[in-house]
């Protein structure tokens, strides 16, 4: 438990794939996708110049949300996704973090910045059966092969062998939320 007397709504392991809120200058809830790296304190990394990062930067704030919709998830991860409130209507759980940045660095010519998030409230909205779909799944690696294209230390054909097995497995193993899901993440990216 974090000293705040908080903690994360579920036990994270491993990386877990959520989407962050962060309040913008312009009033807006910015929505992307954050992996949280388990241990006390959570880390996460922000890559480039992104909205998330300033917004941290500007308020040191932001809603970590666990969500089980494909579509969300690639909206966020791909795209400029501004809402009225900081929690999503999709998010099973939240938890508002405060975020501490504690080291930044360099890697294949891209800036980075990795947080600490110290959790200062949270809910669980919504308890579900746990389900695997193979589709969601695809659909997550999608989003971070789509990210990397264009980008220096990369290499774009194999990202795009990568992006088209994914779809195969979208279109094999996925339904149909998973499906509009990668549709947004072609129309979203350079794919």
């Amino acid at each position: 438990m974090s000293e705040s007397g908080a903690d994360w709504p579920i036990s994270l392991s491993g990386v877990t794939e959520t989407v962050v809120t962060t309040l913008g200058p312009n009033g807006k809830w910015n929505a992307a996708a954050l992996g949280l790296f388990d241990g006390d304190p959570a880390t996460a990394t922000t890559w480039g110049s992104t909205r998330t990062r300033g917004n941290f930067h500007r308020q040191g704030e932001g809603y970590v949300q666990f969500v089980d919709d494909p579509v969300v998830f690639a909206d966020a991860a791909l795209s400029i996704d501004e809402y009225d409130d900081p929690v999503l209507e999709a998010a099973c759980a939240w938890t508002r973090v405060d975020a501490t940045p504690i080291e930044t660095g360099t890697d294949a010519g891209t800036e980075w910045e990795r947080w600490e998030l110290e959790p200062v409230e949270s809910a669980v909205l919504e308890r579900t059966v746990p389900t695997i779909d193979r589709g969601f799944g695809a659909v997550i690696e999608a989003t971070v092969a789509a990210s990397r294209l264009g980008i220096d230390g990369y290499d774009d054909d194999e990202l795009r062998n990568r992006l088209e097995y994914f779809a195969d497995v979208v279109d094999r193993a996925g339904g149909p939320r998973e499906r509009t899901a990668l549709e947004r993440v072609r129309t979203h990216s350079e794919w």
